[in-house]
């Protein structure tokens, strides 16, 4: 398993070693003692979760806020997704740049994006099963968003914006300068 960091600290792509022959492959997908040796902190991951989606299917960008921030850890069983952590820590350096990912059944990578970052994947599939594990519970009183079309986030989504699906939620949420919930970039959120 190899810890690959990104452009923006914290946020890893972790690229697992795939066993295969003609039966078919193999494939550890989270080991916590490496986990956490390359992330640098305890991390205890309470909640899997799961969607199937179709092509064009957008959801994000979302974040949870203290205390029931979520760092996530993303992978696709199936089909082929742009993955897209955005830095809301007000503070950072990198404050309101992103990291964008390709991440697919076939090259089995997976994205760890850490607390303090809105978080959203579009689908460029026909269809893509996407997984994620959470290091908090959901929480709706803590629920929160960012325009995925912010042009201050300039993300290239890889569609065009016309043949993207969004929730009701997904059309609403606000600019990166109107979002008044951030996170602060000198706070622990893992202490």
């Amino acid at each position: 398993m190899q810890f690959i960091p990104q452009s923006i600290s914290d946020v890893f792509v972790i690229e697992p070693k795939v066993h295969g022959d003609h039966r078919g492959y193999f494939v550890e997908t989270f080991r916590q003692d490496k986990f956490e040796a390359a992330v640098g902190y305890k991390i205890n991951f309470v909640q899997d979760n799961e969607s199937k989606s179709l092509k064009g299917v957008l959801r994000g960008l979302h974040f949870q806020l203290a205390p029931h921030a979520q760092s996530k850890l993303v992978r696709v069983i199936e089909g082929s997704v742009l993955d897209v952590a955005v830095d809301i820590r007000k503070g950072s350096p990198t404050f309101g740049q992103h990291v964008a990912v390709e991440l697919s059944g076939d090259n089995k990578k997976q994205m760890f994006i850490p607390r303090g970052f809105a978080h959203g994947f579009v689908v460029l599939t026909d269809t893509a099963t996407f997984a994620y594990k959470v290091d908090n519970y959901s929480s709706p009183e803590c629920d929160r968003g960012l325009a995925f079309d912010d042009k201050a986030l300039n993300i290239n989504w890889q569609l065009d914006s016309q043949s993207l699906l969004l929730s009701e939620k997904d059309t609403k949420q606000p600019l990166l300068a109107e979002l008044s919930d951030c996170f602060d970039y000198d706070i622990n959120y893992y202490a």
